[in-house]
Formats: structure tokens, sequence, C-alpha cells
């Protein structure tokens, strides 16, 4: 494909992204499946443009004086250092520049207000201000870079030293990260099909797992010999991280509301060897019952605002009705999930651990203040009581982000009945 060729394909894909709510990379994978001409190094340049652009979504609308496709790819070859001119020639390339468009070009942008800056709708600001206060600037830049690939040896089968030395021989700048004893970091651009091809990853030595993911799945304390619930298990990460804290003794049921995003637990767990992991179809039935699970996991759907570097898209596709659903469901899943925690008499009882990745105050510290209001037989357990160090954002609950820990935003609160 000519240059002017791969504009106009990301310009078509940023059209196709405004009519779906499909993920860039998922919503990729079929533009391209269709489009069998297109080579790895059209994919890559493509793909790259694409992600460039939902990043500094904001930067480039402001520049041009709005936010079409062909407006925003204009404003990215500004920023280049190129004349778009060139490109927008006709043919099978984008079509000439109109009038206006010429005339935006020209124009000196008016200053840019600090949510063009930090490139996040302008009705987040308070809550974003809220969790960060004067850390806000910092923080929105940190979420504007790409996220490094992080992995978790599964240590059922492999120790993190035989994990790193397999992937640095096989080429891979591998490095230990810097918090979990378990973790693996990879830089942003080394590419995760090539690892996914790793002779280790087809043999179950290491999953992928972003590092604040893994801090929240040890926290959670799964022991040898416990019942565990994860109730919004995805895919099943978390479910396969305990497996392995919990040496593959003990038993995990995993559901999740939507089969599709479980049905890959399955062949995630026979690779791991996670034998103790159970595949719940729908609620009810005799692996269910209340107040029956020592440990409940909740890693609750959420806005996703702590993983805009992996997924840029979802900064642009929330609104303040989204959110005020999303904060409904996890009222009604922490409800749901305090049904199954176990009561034990006189002392302690189960643990309900509730974990997202978002930022936001509303869908964190204030869904479980609400909760405890609504349940006075749980209390708080302090997440920096239960680690042995120090990270940083660990005191009471869990609070990650890029700027503070490197890491992917998250946040992870624990709870025990009685």
């Amino acid at each position: 494909m000519t240059p002017a060729a791969r504009l106009q394909a990301a310009i078509d894909i940023l059209a196709g992204l405004e009519q779906t709510q499909q993920p860039v990379d998922r919503f990729l994978r079929d533009f391209f499946r269709a489009r069998r001409y297109a080579g790895s190094g059209d994919r890559r340049a493509i793909a790259g443009r694409v992600f460039d652009i939902l990043r500094h979504r904001a930067r480039f609308a402001h520049r041009m004086g709005g936010a079409s496709p062909r407006a925003l790819m204009i404003a990215a070859l500004l920023a280049e250092g190129e004349d778009p001119a060139v490109l927008f020639s006709g043919g099978y390339g984008p079509a000439p520049l109109t009038d206006a468009e010429r005339a935006a070009i020209a124009a000196t942008p008016p200053p840019a207000p600090p949510q063009v800056a930090g490139e996040y709708p302008p009705w987040l600001e308070p809550s974003l201000a809220r969790a960060f206060g004067s850390r806000l600037a910092e923080e929105m830049q940190a979420l504007q870079g790409r996220a490094p690939v992080d992995l978790r040896v599964n240590t059922l089968k492999a120790t993190r030293p035989e994990v790193l030395a397999g992937l640095q021989a096989q080429g891979f700048a591998a490095a230990p990260t810097p918090y979990s004893p378990l973790g693996i970091r990879i830089p942003p651009g080394e590419g995760s099909a090539a690892l996914s091809a790793s002779p280790l990853f087809l043999s179950g030595a290491f999953e992928f797992q972003d590092e604040a993911a893994q801090i929240a799945s040890l926290l959670a304390g799964a022991q040898p010999g416990m019942t565990v619930l994860d109730l919004a298990a995805g895919a099943g990460g978390k479910a396969l991280a305990m497996a392995a804290a919990m040496e593959n003794r003990g038993a995990i049921l995993a559901f999740d509301d939507d089969a599709r995003r479980l049905n890959p637990l399955a062949g995630r767990a026979a690779r791991a060897g996670a034998s103790c992991i159970t595949l719940a179809q729908g609620r009810g039935g005799p692996l269910w019952g209340d107040g029956r699970f020592d440990l409940v996991f909740l890693d609750v759907p959420c806005s996703g605002t702590g993983i805009w570097r992996r997924q840029p898209e979802l900064r642009w596709r929330l609104t303040p009705e989204r959110l005020a659903e999303l904060m409904r469901l996890q009222d009604r899943l922490l409800d749901e999930a305090a049904r199954h925690v176990v009561e034990r008499g006189a002392g302690p009882g189960g643990r309900l651990v509730y974990a997202t990745c978002s930022l936001l105050p509303e869908e964190n510290e204030d869904r479980v203040a609400a909760f405890l209001a609504r349940d006075p037989a749980f209390r708080r357990l302090e997440a920096a009581s239960v680690w042995n160090g120090t990270i940083p954002g660990l005191g009471a609950a869990f609070r990650a982000s890029p700027a503070l820990t490197g890491t992917d935003g998250f946040y992870c609160a624990l709870l025990v009945r009685g």
C-alpha cells in the first residue's frame, strides 16, 4: 500500500470505530481479515496511526477545531511536521484538502484547557481531580504512553528465574517486575504475538497479566485447601493466579455473566495445569450456596479508566450515563458476592476482595463505603497488613496507576465478614 492509501485506511478505521463498541484490536483484526492485500508492514503502520490518534484525540481535535477522522489525521500529520496536502491528493488516498481544512491548518488554535493536555473528557475532570489532586497532570500524561507487556510466572510449572532466563535466551528484553514476586516485564513494542508463540507460554510457564492485577491476586490471600468463588472471572486471569497460590489444592468456582468471556479459561487452565478450577455455566446448583466460600474475588465490570494505555478508545466512549449504570451493577454484584462469603461463628469469617481497573473514586472507595453502610457484617482489612514489603499506593486499600506504580490503573479493597 502507498503511504496515502495507508492514511485512508486509518481514516476508514477511525470512522468505523465511531459506529461500534468493539475494542480497537478486535476491530483492526476484522478490518484486515477483509483486506488481505494489506501486508504486515501496512498493518503495523496503519494500526500504529490509529492508536496514536486515539491516544492524542483531544490534542488533535483542538488543533483542527473538529474531531472528524479526516481532521484528526491532518492534525497527526502536522504534529509530525508533515504537509497534509502532499498525501491528501485523491486516488487511493484521502480526497484533497477542502478550503475549510486549509483554513484550519493555517489558523492558530486557542490556548488548550487542561483536559486537552490530559487527554480526557471534560466531564470526568472532577472525578479525576478527586482521585489525584495535584498529581492529575502527571497521571494523565503517564496514561498517554504505551503499556509494557507484563507476564505472571505460573508457579505450578516454573520459577521466575527459569522463565526469565528462557525469555532472555529467546531475545526478549525481559526483567523482573519491581513489586510482584511472580512478574516479568517486557518493554512496549516487543509484541505479544511472539510471546504467545514462545515454547514457555505454550507449556504453561507464564500467563499475560499486568503487575497490578498480580498484586491484587496475591493480596486476596488464596491458600491451599480453600474454597474460592471468582464471581466476575472474565477470561480467568485471577482464577489462574489463585490456583497457583493454592498449589492446585482446594476448589475455585469461576463464573461470568458473559459466558463468551469465560470460554477461554478452560483451555488456559489446561495449559497451566490448574485442575482445581471449575467453570460455572450459570448461577445456582450444588457448587454455589450462600455462605460457602472462604474467599470471593470480585473484579467488577467498570469504566476501564485504568487501562487507557492499552485501550485508548475507552476514554472517549465513557459517558455519565454509562458510569451510573456501572455503579449500580457494582453495587448489585457486591451484595451478591457478600452472600457467598462463609461465616465462622465468633471468629473472623471469609474474605471478600473487591477490585476494579478504574481510577475513579465513584467506582472504588465510594462503592466500598456504600457497601459497608448497607452490610455491617463486613469490615475492612488493611491491604498493607497482608503484604510483606512496601508498594506505592498500598495502604488501607491498593490503588495503582501508571505514574505511581508503573502498572495499569487498579483498585483493590479487602473486606472480611465478622
